[in-house]
């Protein structure tokens, strides 16, 4: 453990991602406590062995991991910095221009706060889906304030590092366009394809290949979760849907017309 590791940690939110965050960093001989509004997330994330429940009077941890939705970050991080939870404090969401921006708004003390995102998931939602291993080898974001001072920034480095993710700096506009082309838009895309199957029969469904099978994976998910994520990046997620709607309307690929020319010239 690096000099600049976290010692003790609060992480709040045991969903996947929270829960996961607490799996590495008990794993990694950090003290955590873990704090969640619906109990049953609380109860199930300390019986997978993720940490204790917080309970009032301990000091300050060292670090604080918000792992909400968007929209409830800032709210979190203010409580929580009113509170005196911690020192340095980061969060998980899955958007970063509209939440670094509320934080400011807000009044939180950006010199404890790092904004983050690490990049894995979730293909399934709730602590039993968690892992220590979720984020090992994955890109971790970070996407700091110009002030951010060095002690905080490498508190939260360490916390990447413990994970076993790979750190990555980006400005938040740009995090939020390369997620909106990655991930938040295929998302969509392939709900709208899901949906035109939801009165299939069994039969016909069976029919499918793994093609398919593959090119709607993307559509489950929590999906409160993922309107939350995606009405906090609606701007670049909707200059992805009208490329990809213009593609469809337009003539295709170079490439698609000389196949189809040789197909049907076939003999």
């Amino acid at each position: 453990m690096r000099a600049d590791s976290p010692r003790t940690a609060v992480v709040i939110g045991c969903g996947t991602t929270g829960t996961s965050v607490a799996l590495a960093l008990t794993a990694a001989g950090v003290d955590v406590t873990l704090i969640d509004e619906d109990r049953r997330a609380l109860d199930e994330a300390v019986a997978l062995g993720a940490g204790a429940a917080w309970t009032a009077g301990r000091p300050p941890a060292d670090l604080v991991v918000v792992a909400t939705p968007p929209s409830e970050v800032v709210d979190t991080l203010y409580s929580a910095q009113s509170r005196g939870l911690g020192h340095v404090y980061t969060d998980t969401a899955g958007t970063k221009e509209i939440v670094a921006a509320e934080a400011e708004l807000r009044g939180c003390d950006l010199k404890g706060y790092v904004p983050g995102h690490p990049l894995a998931g979730p293909d399934a939602h709730g602590p039993a889906a968690a892992g220590a291993g979720r984020f090992a080898g994955r890109p971790w974001v970070l996407c700091p304030y110009e002030t951010t001072p060095d002690w905080a920034l490498e508190t939260v480095a360490a916390l990447i590092e413990l994970c076993g993710a790979d750190r990555l700096d980006l400005a938040p506009h740009v995090h939020d366009r390369i997620v909106a082309e990655l991930s938040h838009g295929p998302h969509l895309v392939a709900a709208a394809l899901s949906t035109r199957f939801t009165d299939s029969s069994a039969a016909f469904l069976g029919l499918a290949e793994q093609g398919l099978r593959d090119a709607v994976r993307t559509a489950g998910g929590d999906p409160w979760l993922w309107s939350d994520v995606l009405a906090h990046n609606a701007g670049p997620v909707a200059d992805v849907l009208d490329r990809v709607a213009g593609q469809l309307a337009g003539p295709p690929p170079s490439c698609a017309r000389a196949t189809t020319r040789r197909r049907w010239s076939s003999p």
